[in-house]
């Protein structure tokens, strides 16, 4: 794993200063005009930075212990791989020959900075275009699958952060007992779903084979796999020139193997009426570069369920980053659990439901 940074005031990312972060563009032969600003990121510091020559960049520096070298070398390759395709995703620039670099103890890449306002998702015409493009993304990802980067499943998503939630004790106990029942009954409908996923590119002729039976088995590609609405950045048709109109992908951090309605679910909000006509328009596009396999829309509710639980865990495990409890003071109450119970309930009876249809 990347070598993690410590500091005499405890957590990694306070030894990462403003000058620390100004000496690192140096180190690479990129000089910063002294303006920097912090941008939207918990999992990782994510900065704008300024340069001598006018131009602007975006500096990103890796959580030191999540992710391997390879692992994030792997989503770096993933990503040249979309730019070498035309498709509109930020990557990290090539300096010095690599995109990741060290110094300080930390890894970081830098990219170019893009613009961009949050997609209009009422818009029918704006989700046509997002799916086209996620369809895009997905045909590259089918072309072979991550070595390293690890898949989304029942055990990474559900079983595991499950489990690490109760043996370190962090659900309040007036709660635990309510909360584990509810995670175990989620999680043993979530298993009765076909997760049993195989990774596409793997072998061509067995691929070919097994998609001409009726009942093949869903296959998992490389996907955005975070890819809600503050993944995208939207630039308008009456944009200046220079600016190419559309959705630009951006932060592939979670990049995994899964399957494609992962990377298009978490773009559905509203009533069953407006997700479905949300999703309408997303397959309608995605289906003009790649077919669509319907039975993954039976996988929403899952997901969706799956995610409620690691996030749960994702934040208990972050919580020695001051930032988490700065910006998520709610985290941790016997309210917030409670809250947690009610909300796995409701996913046991939505998954119980009907999958939209498109």
């Amino acid at each position: 794993m990347v070598q993690e940074q410590t500091s005499s005031d405890g957590h990694p990312y306070q030894a990462l200063t403003p000058d620390l972060v100004q000496d690192a563009l140096v180190s690479i032969g990129l000089y910063g005009d002294g303006r920097q600003m912090a941008l939207s990121s918990y999992e990782n510091r994510v900065y704008q930075l300024h340069l001598d020559d006018g131009s602007t960049v975006v500096a990103k520096f890796y959580r030191p212990g999540r992710w391997s070298e390879a692992q994030i070398l792997e989503e770096h390759a993933f990503s040249a791989e979309l730019m070498d395709a035309e498709i509109p995703v930020v990557g990290p620039l090539v300096i010095q020959g690599r995109t990741l670099h060290h110094f300080g103890g930390f890894a970081f890449s830098v990219s170019p900075s893009r613009g961009g306002r949050s997609p209009e998702l009422d818009d029918p015409d704006v989700l046509e275009w997002v799916g086209r493009f996620l369809a895009r993304i997905h045909t590259v990802g089918a072309a072979r699958p991550f070595a390293v980067r690890p898949a989304l499943d029942l055990q990474s998503f559900g079983l595991e952060p499950r489990d690490w939630l109760l043996s370190h004790d962090k659900v309040p106990l007036d709660v635990q007992s309510a909360w584990e029942k509810a995670s175990a009954d989620a999680l043993k409908l979530i298993a009765t779903f076909p997760l049993n996923i195989r990774a596409t590119g793997q072998n061509d002729s067995e691929d070919a084979a097994e998609d001409a039976q009726p009942n093949h088995t869903l296959r998992s590609l490389r996907l955005h796999g975070d890819c809600h609405p503050g993944n995208i950045l939207w630039t308008p048709l009456d944009a200046p020139a220079a600016s190419l109109p559309g959705p630009h992908f951006v932060d592939l951090d979670d990049a995994r193997m899964g399957l494609a309605v992962q990377d298009l679910w978490m773009l559905l909000s509203g009533d069953r009426q407006q997700r479905t006509r949300q999703l309408g328009a997303l397959v309608d596009g995605y289906e003009q570069f790649r077919a669509f396999d319907r039975r993954e829309l039976a996988l929403i509710e899952p997901l969706r369920t799956l995610r409620l639980i690691h996030y749960s865990a994702w934040l208990a495990r972050r919580w020695d980053d001051p930032i988490f409890a700065i910006n998520f003071p709610w985290f941790g109450s016997s309210d917030y659990w409670q809250g947690q119970v009610l909300m796995l309930q409701e996913q046991i009876e939505a998954m119980q439901e009907e999958p939209l249809v498109v």
